[in-house]
């Protein structure tokens, strides 16, 4: 009987799954509180539109859309940090504002084993920046991971400043310096330097770029990609997160950290240190932040934003891989 069967990438969860996703929302919803976080619940639709004029991490394949009865193009919530920038530039009075959530994300594009549902939970940090609040943010996100019971997992941290910084004088397109990123975050080597070439990028930045996957490691990874470049920018990034790791290392959690700066996510939407969670026995990231200061302005309030959000699915999985000491 056909009918009975879900669409691919979604599933049932059955009562022993369900309360221990349960345990782990009332463990994180107990940390959340106790450090200052305020709950929101965003609207499960939104219109397209928001997504096709905002700067945003959601690529337009990756968008559940349905047409609203005024013919509109609307779609199921695909990311939930837009939907609470939104809310803080437009809807709240403060300056500042903690926010977090407990939600569900679609994403259309999810094939093979991965989810088309996604559940999350995340925090939002509007109105603080520099180095201390982006220390504060990776050091919560390592404060929840150990909460909900993980021990081997690693947080990786990169800056997307530097690249940016080895791209000034380089002469590429922001196409091509997308379509680039894209061969770093996926560690292909070959066709990096294909289209360093293909775009007539000088020896010099080649030399830096090429270098980008394999500058990851301990704080050392830093002062290593120092040497590769006198670009200001690039400099000031890596400065940013040296002192981001003395704040991390003064907080007693240095030890879950590593630098990856050849994790290079969305030029368009992040703005400068973005971070990736990492435990074993789970193949994709349980964790995924950053700093993102040009969203809310987009939304016509502009407010420096950090955050991240933590696949509870995953997390579990990495508990289960583990017997619960991941």
């Amino acid at each position: 009987m056909a009918y009975v069967k879900l669409p691919e990438g979604v599933r049932d969860i059955l009562p022993d799954e369900c309360e221990k996703l349960d345990a782990l929302e009332e463990v994180l919803r107990r940390k959340f509180t106790e450090a200052g976080f305020r709950f929101v619940r965003s609207a499960g639709l939104e219109y397209y539109d928001t997504y096709a004029c905002i700067e945003s991490t959601v690529e337009q394949t990756k968008m559940f859309k349905m047409t609203d009865k005024d013919g509109r193009l609307i779609v199921l919530r695909p990311d939930m940090s837009l939907a609470c920038a939104r809310i803080a530039a437009t809807k709240l009075h403060e300056e500042r504002a903690k926010l977090c959530y407990f939600t569900q994300v679609y994403d259309f594009s999810a094939s093979g084993n991965s989810d088309r549902e996604v559940m999350q939970a995340g925090v939002e940090v509007f109105g603080e920046d520099g180095a201390l609040a982006d220390a504060e943010a990776v050091a919560f996100a390592i404060e929840c991971l150990r909460a909900a019971g993980l021990r081997r997992f690693i947080v990786d941290i990169g800056h997307v400043g530097f690249y940016k910084g080895l791209l000034e004088g380089s002469g590429l397109s922001e196409g091509g310096a997308e379509e680039i990123r894209g061969y770093i975050n996926a560690k292909d080597a070959v066709n990096v330097e294909f289209a360093l070439k293909k775009y007539g990028v000088s020896d010099k930045a080649q030399a830096a770029i090429l270098a980008l996957p394999s500058l990851f490691g301990g704080v050392e990874v830093l002062s290593e990609a120092e040497k590769l470049t006198d670009n200001a920018l690039a400099r000031a990034s890596l400065s940013h997160l040296q002192k981001v790791y003395a704040l991390l290392k003064e907080k007693g959690v240095s030890e879950y950290v590593s630098f990856d700066l050849g994790t290079v996510k969305s030029l368009s939407y992040y703005s400068g240190m973005v971070f990736t969670g990492l435990a074993e026995g789970v193949g994709s990231a349980v964790l995924s932040g950053g700093r993102y200061d040009g969203l809310c302005a987009q939304f016509g309030k502009d407010l420096p934003a950090v955050g991240f959000a933590m696949g509870l699915v995953r997390v579990l999985r990495a508990l289960e891989s583990k017997g619960g000491q991941a």
